[in-house]
């Protein structure tokens, strides 16, 4: 039997989420503070990157390097050090580390780390991981992501379901539907009446028990058990793990009237350093006879650095086309306050934008924007939708949500307003609105029962006479 060497072409499936793309969804999704602070990181690592305060800001402690203008030694081995870490800025000691509070991707990684042991899988699954928003979903469907990832299908199937057994339960799911499935599967409680119940989430919305009764098979106590607990569930389980530390209060987006009274929408410029290359240096090094590993790290380094600059220039572009967008649609909240919010979501916007709606989620999660009626994170404004009566225009669920606090604000001390009162009341403005939906939205305002606001105001009346 003859044995010969031969060249054989074989198509292969490659994972690639490339560093940039990884550092794009990043920028994007943080924060004015934490994007701050992984700039001057970035400018502690790359000598090339200048990261200068904006005007009319206090500086802050000094990023990049400080023999920056300093002339070029003739000596080119002191590029290499000026590469070294700085031991003031070295990381803190493992106990400082173990103290920390951990966040939901750190989290997340540190599991799917111990827990996958084939490399390809797991290299899938931490790229999973950066997609997640700050709610725990992974919306995207695993055909997109795969062609995002350069994946197949079932290999993005299979590293999602790598991400949902990790904890909290639920991370990782593409909806609401899923997401309570998964909590309901650990707990042995996923059978066939409660998958019926998970897809028809918009039915328990808006209250219809008759037909949730015919399609389930069951009787009424029995339906609103299980409604009861799906509503013990956790929505948003990746809310539980949140920021690693306290991030201050810092508007990404300004909104305020123009010289001629239209309304502009505008990046805070000052929420965030000026980042530049340092083309001066690099044509002076260019210049420069330098060895070739040298010379191979500076072009690294400068490409990363022009990189960097460019993704911000689009985060940026990203970030003002969905805020002027949505305040486009929310133009009466600018005029009348949040009297005015309309029904908003991030697929209308999406859609209008021609974006995926998790670049939506991204651009607005953890952002927040100055307004003249006051400082909002940015997702505020959108809102879900509640009918009105006759078919008239539909109001804003948080719109609706101020009108109860107002109702309950004026309501006599002697006689406050039922759940039943405040549903008519408003039904009388052109709100169609149940009375369980009252008291959903009165439960998340931290505003107790009538009864109990009665006794309440009873108690406090008796210890003022006292």
């Amino acid at each position: 039997m003859a044995i010969a060497l031969g060249v054989e072409l074989k198509p292969t499936q490659a994972l690639v989420l490339t560093p940039q793309l990884r550092q794009a969804i990043q920028l994007l999704q943080l924060p004015a503070v934490e994007l701050e602070a992984l700039l001057r990181r970035e400018a502690c690592e790359n000598p090339f990157l200048r990261v200068d305060d904006p005007p009319d800001r206090v500086p802050s402690p000094a990023g990049g390097w400080a023999e920056r203008g300093a002339s070029i030694p003739a000596d080119m081995r002191l590029v290499v050090r000026r590469l070294q870490p700085d031991p003031a800025r070295e990381p803190p000691p493992q106990e400082a580390r173990l103290r920390q509070p951990i966040g939901l991707r750190d989290s997340l990684r540190q599991q799917i780390g111990a827990a996958v042991r084939d490399p390809a899988l797991r290299t899938l699954a931490l790229a999973l991981v950066e997609l997640v928003d700050e709610d725990g979903y992974l919306r995207e469907p695993d055909e997109e992501l795969a062609r995002l990832l350069g994946a197949t299908a079932e290999s993005v199937q299979a590293a999602r379901a790598m991400l949902q057994a990790c904890e909290p339960t639920g991370v990782g799911a593409r909806d609401l539907a899923e997401c309570l499935a998964l909590q309901l599967a650990e707990r042995g409680r996923l059978d066939s009446p409660m998958r019926c119940l998970l897809g028809h989430l918009e039915l328990v919305a808006r209250g219809e028990l008759g037909r949730l009764e015919r399609m389930l098979g069951i009787a009424r106590p029995e339906l609103e058990s299980r409604i009861a607990e799906l509503r013990r569930l956790d929505p948003r389980p990746g809310a539980s793990l949140g920021e690693s530390e306290p991030v201050a209060l810092v508007p990404d987006l300004l909104v305020e009237r123009g010289p001629h009274g239209r309304w502009r929408v505008a990046i805070n410029e000052k929420a965030l350093p000026k980042v530049m290359v340092d083309r001066e240096w690099w044509a002076e090094l260019a210049s420069s006879k330098l060895e070739r590993e040298v010379r191979r790290y500076v072009s690294e380094r400068v490409q990363a650095a022009n990189w960097l600059v460019r993704a911000l220039e689009q985060r940026s572009r990203t970030l003002l086309r969905v805020a002027v967008e949505a305040f486009r649609r929310q133009r009466r909240f600018l005029d009348e306050g949040p009297r005015g919010l309309r029904p908003l979501t991030l697929r209308d916007i999406a859609r209008r934008l021609e974006l995926h709606e998790s670049t939506v989620s991204r651009a607005v999660a953890g952002k927040y924007v100055a307004t003249p009626h006051g400082t909002f994170a940015f997702k505020y404004f959108f809102t879900s939708e509640l009918a009105a009566v006759g078919g008239g225009e539909s109001h804003s669920a948080e719109a609706v949500r101020l009108r109860i606090r107002e109702l309950i604000a004026g309501e006599h001390p002697a006689r406050p307003l039922s759940d039943e009162h405040i549903a008519r009341r408003l039904q009388e403005e052109g709100i169609a609105i149940a009375r369980r939906t009252v008291a959903k939205y009165r439960e998340a305002l931290g505003i107790p029962a009538s009864s109990q606001r009665r006794r309440i105001k009873a108690l406090r009346t008796a210890m003022r006479s006292a």
